[in-house]
């Protein structure tokens, strides 16, 4: 059973969204598609031998198929743009298509944190209420500098996914954030991890995929709707990040799944 989960005021700025995954045992677990993501997430987890895991998901490029696992409780953190840097203290363009050990990030001292997580048992609010306090302590470490950087980098990423109204090319965001388009790019690849263009690129994929969800309209007007110039443009990006068409990937026809 997954479900989203309100995040905390006091994670707001650091967190967008929160999802809990805890299983009903009420058959085998499902395949699991993992999509492509430019965000980075905290995700803790434990296992059906009642050890507990703290793992970083770094922004992922294509699409990934996997043999369903039944973990007890998942909690999976989503943090914003620019979040991710001065958080875990490395570059997340070191993170891309990894899974990495918070431990291996923080230096080994994530111990006590994992331990007091389990003990926590399956109830999300005392795992997230946890968490978060560990998160508060560690961002409030971060520089003038860091914080600095973080706003430009998450101004940046609203602005090249249209949430500001509009998507911006990155000169013109550039311009009006009052920085060089160089030192923007460099910002932006250090900080979510990816090139502006590859972020918008799985971002467009995205929004096919929710508009396809629902969708109402026919593939042309989704192609143009998601910033595609047209219906074989958005067909060729989406094969090539999730390795199937979109008609084929609606209709169930997925590539084979593979054990994590």
């Amino acid at each position: 059973m997954s479900a989203e989960v309100t995040v905390p005021e006091s994670l707001s700025g650091l967190v967008s969204e929160v999802t809990v995954l805890v299983a009903d045992g009420r058959g085998p677990a499902q395949p699991l598609v993992h999509l492509p993501d430019a965000g980075t997430s905290l995700i803790f987890r434990t296992t059906p031998a009642g050890r507990g895991d703290l793992l970083v998901i770094g922004p992922r490029t294509r699409a990934s198929y996997h043999v369903g696992k039944d973990l007890p409780f998942c909690l999976r953190l989503r943090l914003r743009p620019g979040a991710a840097r001065p958080l875990l203290g490395v570059p997340v363009s070191e993170l891309v298509d990894r899974v990495a050990g918070l431990e291996e990030l923080w230096d080994g001292s994530t111990a006590a944190l994992t331990d007091a997580l389990t003990a926590a048992g399956r109830d999300p609010r005392r795992v997230l209420a946890r968490l978060g306090a560990a998160l508060a302590e560690r961002i409030e470490r971060r520089s003038a500098g860091d914080e600095t950087r973080g706003e430009l980098v998450r101004a940046a990423a609203e602005a090249l996914d249209g949430r500001t109204g509009r998507r911006e090319p990155v000169p013109a965001i550039a311009r009006r954030l009052a920085v060089s388009e160089r030192h923007l790019r460099g910002l932006f690849e250090d900080g979510v991890g990816l090139p502006p263009k590859r972020f918008e690129r799985i971002g467009r994929v995205r929004e096919v995929l929710a508009r396809g969800g629902r969708r109402r309209q026919g593939w042309a007007q989704v192609a143009v709707a998601s910033g595609y110039y047209d219906q074989s443009h958005m067909a060729a990006e989406f094969r090539r990040l999730m390795g199937v068409t979109p008609v084929a990937f609606f209709a169930g026809r997925l590539p084979a799944p593979h054990t994590c």
